[in-house]
């Protein structure tokens, strides 16, 4: 018997310790599964930019024009420089979200533990990355038009695979998932 212990105590210590790991171990299980609640089952194991867009997604972060745009990543009060959007007047400046570019930015900036894409739009984004033929999840899928020599796009996502994306769409809605074909100016898929 150890000190201050006696035969009757014993045992129901030792399953107060049983009990105690067992709720530690089926807490940590049970976040982990709210953590990814909202990821596909058919990703057998999505990349982290994936993972992080749907645990934003979960927060329904608003869009807000040039929000996210600030010195550091993350949601930040948009601008009305530029607005075109059709909710008027501009409620950007009032809005703390995020914009398309915005929101690639804050996830990929968690994802590499940087800030790689900085503070730019979308045409900054496309310059610092590669294009691939074959997208996988966790890719950035831009519109607009790409060439040798212009570079004009204007929205850009988190591709999802199965021909689905995470983006800040426009004025008035949320980060959300869209369907790619749903816009008709694919301009490529790219990989940091």
């Amino acid at each position: 018997m150890g000190i201050g212990q006696d035969e009757s105590h014993g045992a129901s210590f030792g399953g107060m310790c049983e009990m105690k790991r067992r709720l530690a171990v089926t807490g940590a299980a049970l976040l982990l599964l709210t953590a990814t609640a909202s990821v596909p089952l058919s990703l057998p194991v999505p990349p982290l930019t994936v993972r992080l867009a749907y645990e934003i997604e979960q927060r329904q972060i608003v869009y807000s024009w040039g929000g996210g745009h600030g010195e550091d990543p993350g949601p930040s009060m948009g601008t009305c420089r530029g607005y075109r959007g059709q909710i008027k007047p501009c409620p950007a400046a009032t809005t703390l979200g995020l914009d398309c570019s915005g929101f690639a930015r804050w996830v990929y900036a968690m994802a590499h533990g940087e800030d790689v894409l900085g503070p730019g739009n979308t045409d900054d984004q496309v310059r610092k990355m590669r294009r691939v033929s074959a997208a996988r999840p966790g890719d950035l899928v831009f519109f607009g038009q790409i060439g040798k020599r212009a570079v004009k796009t204007h929205h850009v996502g988190i591709y999802l695979g199965g021909g689905k994306m995470m983006n800040a769409p426009y004025t008035g809605s949320i980060v959300r998932i869209d369907d790619i074909r749903d816009r008709a100016d694919l301009a490529g898929f790219y990989r940091y």
